[in-house]
């Protein structure tokens, strides 16, 4: 296991592309069936309008930090006025903890996977009972299954571009998608973010560059495992990861540890959280130093350069209004 390193970047952006590149006709039929309802509904660009603006937003994974730490609890009984944005998987479980768009009324689901296993993510009751008053942010690649399941449930949509793109043996997907896009109703084009490669990195993007948030927490934004997690526990709840290393052994060798001197703790960091992680550091280095990210996790892998780490409790308390 390797301390403190970076895994090659040249390698791990390879294996990650390589992931994603292996669905790129799915990526072209999935934005074919979409595009009439692209040309009707709501460009995420409208978000960009200051009458949505908060000054905070909270952006809430699904990491072990947010049940550990009671945080959805926390931020349930708080008066916290700002953004509430969930990254899709995270969504069911944050609406049965009682954070809901009736008392946090900035509410957003954030979903950017083309995939239609992730319609599991939007099956559930609860989201069917508080659909009529999420906003949905999705882009113009999702699965049209994913999207008239969210639809159904009332989840409002709202388009938008990746700034993930095929340029291989193949034209520029966001090029001629944009093109396309605009030949009707959205003669300026839909707004584009950039995912880092999972919908946490792009809720924060969304806050950030959409939403003009001037702050923003992460909650259960952990970007890597606990020390004492197990090789089983890692292959297993990462299918990627999985479907490219069988063997135990060798995600060990692979396996980076880190030590968060803010939170005094270690993480594990497999090549696809270091490859994620590495991007949130990156665009958040970059990010207008009038943006302030606040990793408030207690915990996790996320430190250094424009990052500010305080307990949750304390962001509440500063900055709930």
């Amino acid at each position: 296991m390797t301390n403190n390193k970076k895994l090659s970047s040249n390698d791990l952006e390879k294996n990650i592309a390589d992931l994603h590149y292996a669905y790129y006709e799915d990526w072209v039929k999935n934005f074919a069936l979409n595009l009439n309802q692209i040309w009707q509904d709501s460009s995420a660009k409208k978000f960009s309008n200051p009458k949505f603006h908060t000054d905070s937003a909270i952006v809430i994974g699904r990491g072990p930090s947010l049940l550990k730490n009671d945080h959805l609890n926390i931020l349930k009984n708080s008066n916290f006025k700002g953004s509430i944005i969930c990254p899709d998987g995270s969504l069911k479980t944050v609406l049965e903890s009682g954070v809901t768009p009736d008392k946090f009324p900035h509410f957003y689901v954030v979903s950017i996977e083309p995939y239609e296993r992730i319609k599991i993510l939007f099956r559930d009751k609860i989201i069917k009972k508080y659909g009529k008053k999420i906003q949905g942010i999705f882009p113009t690649i999702a699965s049209p299954i994913v999207i008239n399941l969210a639809r159904k449930n009332g989840i409002k949509i709202n388009w938008l571009h990746l700034l993930f793109d095929y340029k291989r043996d193949q034209p520029s997907f966001n090029q001629i998608s944009a093109l396309m896009v605009r030949a009707k109703k959205h003669t300026s084009g839909l707004p584009a973010i950039q995912t880092g490669g999972n919908a946490g990195t792009s809720s924060w993007f969304f806050a950030w560059k959409i939403l003009k948030c001037k702050r923003i927490a992460l909650i259960g934004m952990n970007q890597g495992w606990d020390e004492d997690d197990s090789l089983e526990k890692i292959l297993s709840g990462s299918p990627e990861l999985a479907h490219k290393i069988k063997d135990s052994k060798k995600l060990e060798k692979m396996l980076v540890k880190v030590f968060n001197p803010e939170f005094q703790n270690y993480c594990l960091l497999d090549p696809i959280f270091n490859f994620y992680r590495n991007a949130l550091l990156e665009f958040i280095s970059r990010s207008p130093k009038e943006v302030s990210t606040i990793n408030a996790t207690e915990g996790g892998s996320l430190f250094g350069n424009r990052i500010k780490c305080m307990k949750f409790i304390d962001f509440l308390a500063k900055y709930s209004r």
